[in-house]
């Protein structure tokens, strides 16, 4: 059954290694229980980062300065206005569904990367992370879907 649409896949990014810098791909093959192709592991309950492409733009105006959406190091920039009210679903992008199992949260390694970008990423203002529940492709353009509640 077809979910609520909610918006659409801005951009994609992957990292090849755990400190390399993030690379935008237009299109990324994804696992059941593991991450984007070419991304560096994450646990099978972190195998894919998602980022609000409306508050990355308040974290860039609350810093005066731009850096790239990816500098968050998130693998999937959507155009969804909030990502927290999803934690405990389930959204579709394209032809892969994914479970939304919690907001993400900077770690040191980001303040490190751009000073002022952990604190700029209060709330969920980080993106969230969710399990990839089968294989498939995700490409930019690509409709995101949320859960119809019953």
């Amino acid at each position: 059954m077809p979910g609520t649409p909610i918006g659409r896949v801005v951009a994609i990014a992957l990292r090849p290694a755990r400190s390399a810098d993030m690379c935008e791909v237009s299109e990324a093959r994804v696992a059941a229980d593991g991450c984007l192709d070419g991304d560096h592991s994450r646990s099978a309950k972190r195998g894919v980062t998602l980022l609000s492409a409306p508050q990355w733009a308040e974290v860039v105006a609350q810093l005066g300065f731009d850096l790239p959406w990816h500098s968050r190091r998130a693998n999937v920039l959507i155009d969804v206005p909030a990502l927290g009210g999803y934690v405990g679903k389930t959204l579709r992008i394209g032809e892969v569904e994914l479970q939304v199992n919690g907001i993400t949260y900077p770690c040191a390694h980001i303040e490190e990367l751009h000073p002022g970008l952990g604190p700029a990423l209060t709330g969920d203002r980080g993106g969230v992370y969710a399990k990839i529940l089968n294989d498939g492709m995700v490409r930019v353009g690509d409709a995101v879907e949320a859960e119809v509640d019953l």
